[in-house]
This record gives structure tokens, C-alpha cells and sequence, in this order.
């Protein structure tokens, strides 16, 4: 009976603690240094050569809603403590893979940008970085048709990718 006490008094008190000093549960964990309050972010320019319309202005708001849903930093307009500006840079399909014939199957849309982000209260996050992503799609349809699903999950990766870079100290 007496183990038994110690096991329900390790699962009930000792157990949350270990969890919580180890960051078990935590699924956001930023090491933003806290000398940064706020976070702007400029438009994106359209520097590719296609260029969509909406996608500067896509990005930079999937970029915005992603720091104030995962971050403590308060938006602002402009210079924020975290000050975001950046250039499509790419913006292209291109067949990746064949049948024997030669007939591509698959297409892929590719999307780059430059991204620099410039905090003078913790300098160690500035960064001035190119990022790329890209998702394929089937051959047989036509850009028009399937664009928007595309550019919204490229977009969410390259935010996701950008928001990583800024705010994860690894």
C-alpha cells in the first residue's frame, strides 16, 4: 500500500513538474529576446519575373497573423522592434517528372523570396535570407486551376519557414 502512495504522488505532484521544466507540452516555443515588444511588416515587393498580384500582399499577411497567433509580439504599422521587409524573387513552373514519351506528369510551382529582418534592440536576429518552397501538381491541369490552393500552402511554408528563422534560437 505504501508504494502505492509513492507512485500516485509522483504522478499527480513530480510528473507536472518534470513535464513543464523540459517544455513537454509547450508547442510554441519561441526565444525571442524580450528586449522586443513589436513586429512590422512591410509589403512585399514583386520582383519575379511572372508575377502574381496577390501573392506580396498574401504574404505579408500570413507573415503578420503568424506572429500575433504564436508570438507575444504586438503588431504595429511600421518600425516594429522585429521589422520585416522583402522581394518575391520567384515565381515559376516547370515540368519535374516524364512518362517515356516525354509528356511531363507533374508540374511544379516554385515561389522564392528574400526576406531581411532588422531588430536593433537584440541584433542577433537580424538575418537577410532567400527562401524557397514549392508544391507539384498534376500536369494534366492548368495552372489557373489549381494556383490558389498552391500559393496558399507554398506560402504558409515559406512563413513558417521565415517565422523559424526569426524567432528559433537553435
Amino acid at each position: 500500500m505504501r508504494s502505492s502512495k509513492w507512485i500516485f504522488a509522483f504522478w499527480v505532484i513530480v510528473a507536472p513538474m518534470l513535464w513543464g521544466a523540459c517544455g513537454f507540452y509547450k508547442f510554441n516555443v519561441t526565444s525571442i529576446d524580450p528586449a522586443v515588444e513589436s513586429v512590422s511588416v512591410d509589403q512585399f515587393d514583386n520582383n519575379a519575373p511572372v508575377v502574381n498580384p496577390t501573392l506580396g500582399t498574401t504574404l505579408g499577411d500570413k507573415l503578420r497573423n503568424k506572429f500575433i497567433t504564436e508570438s507575444n509580439l504586438s503588431l504595429v504599422e511600421r518600425d516594429g522592434d522585429f521589422s520585416f521587409s522583402g522581394t518575391i524573387v520567384r515565381y515559376e513552373v516547370a515540368p519535374v517528372a516524364s512518362q517515356d514519351n516525354a509528356v511531363a506528369t507533374l508540374n511544379r510551382l516554385t515561389i522564392g523570396v528574400k526576406v531581411k529582418l532588422e531588430c536593433e534592440k537584440a541584433t542577433k536576429h537580424n538575418f537577410e535570407q532567400s527562401f524557397t518552397q514549392f508544391e507539384d501538381f498534376d500536369a494534366t491541369k492548368n495552372l489557373s486551376e489549381v494556383e490558389n490552393d498552391l500559393i496558399e500552402s507554398i506560402t504558409e511554408n515559406l512563413v513558417n519557414e521565415i517565422f523559424n528563422k526569426a524567432t528559433l534560437d537553435w
